[in-house]
């Protein structure tokens, strides 16, 4: 990192990042280790760890919801699109982990497409114009992934048929000398 980051200090979020994306959330000793790695004091990491919501210091599903109830959302039925996600994913409140350890959720402020509303953020992607049939497809996507296609490995990709003639792959056209017509 110090390379693409050259003062300590902005890379901290982005190995913050990294951190909860092993692990799943922030925990003491990764923020420690964050901090080590940087050569930062640990109160500050903490501090930038403690200060930004979609870090999290508390276990969260593998898949976590964040559900936007900010006006335009709820003007156009954020509020039950959040109860909804509750029934669905069997938990009672933001914040509780699904008994499959797969969901969780919480509600957060404007994510900036209030034209998409009602609209949430899961696995690093943004859904909009909810509906209760989408966010039950969103859980059964996750509850039941299917498995990706497997493509048959080819040692090498074909070769690009040869464009240019100044490649030398490709013989220069031969001019055809048009006779002049006897006058």
């Amino acid at each position: 990192m110090p390379a693409r980051y050259p003062q300590p200090r902005s890379a901290v979020m982005p190995a913050l990042d990294l951190a909860q994306e092993e692990l799943g959330y922030l925990t003491p000793e990764a923020m420690t280790e964050v901090a080590t790695a940087l050569q930062l004091d640990a109160g500050y990491v903490e501090g930038v760890a403690t200060f930004y919501t979609l870090f999290h210091l508390e276990p969260i599903g593998k898949h976590h919801f964040y559900m936007c109830t900010n006006l335009s959302c709820t003007l156009r039925g954020a509020e039950e699109m959040v109860e909804h996600l509750r029934g669905v994913i069997g938990v009672k409140e933001a914040g509780e982990v699904s008994q499959d350890g797969l969901f969780s959720y919480e509600e957060v402020e404007c994510m900036g497409a209030c034209e998409y509303a009602p609209m949430c953020r899961i696995d690093h992607r943004y859904q909009y114009d909810l509906t209760t049939s989408k966010l039950d497809g969103l859980v059964a996507q996750r509850r039941n992934p299917s498995p990706a296609p497997v493509q048959a490995a080819t040692p090498h990709p074909p070769a690009a048929p040869a464009t240019s003639p100044a490649s030398g792959e490709v013989a220069k056209p031969k001019r055809v000398r048009k006779k002049k017509a006897d006058a």
